[in-house]
């Protein structure tokens, strides 16, 4: 069984910057899909970023393309979302998510649906 530790949620001012992190334990993320999902208050839960442990192109919606940055480290099994430029828009509680497997397509690693393991989530307020 994975467990997945969100940490790094916290408040910022519109225009400043957060690192979340992923921390793994139980297994190792093996070659699967790892990403970032995001609810906000009365709103469904929505794609943010995603990649694949081994390697390979990232994936991002494209309201935070350009301003948010996926990563992993695969020997401390810890991945990180940095976040710049943070907009109020961009509040909500942050989740990762790793996946049974990897994909090669881009529009299986944006469906929630194709993850096996969540963590607890990190809320990220941003004030305007």
């Amino acid at each position: 069984q994975l467990q997945l530790v969100e940490s790094g949620g916290g408040l910022v001012q519109s225009g400043g910057s957060l690192r979340l992190s992923c921390a793994a334990s139980g297994r190792t993320f093996g070659s699967s899909a790892m990403g970032w999902f995001r609810q906000a208050p009365g709103k469904e839960r929505e794609f943010v970023a995603a990649m694949s442990r081994s390697g390979g192109p990232t994936y991002y919606a494209e309201s935070v393309k350009g301003r948010f940055a996926i990563s992993r480290d695969g020997a401390k099994s810890t991945m990180y979302l940095q976040m710049n430029t943070l907009q109020p828009e961009d509040a909500a509680v942050y989740y990762c998510a790793a996946g049974p497997r990897s994909y090669s397509s881009g529009s299986c690693y944006r469906d929630a649906g194709n993850y096996a393991y969540w963590g607890q989530g990190t809320q990220v307020t941003v004030s305007s």
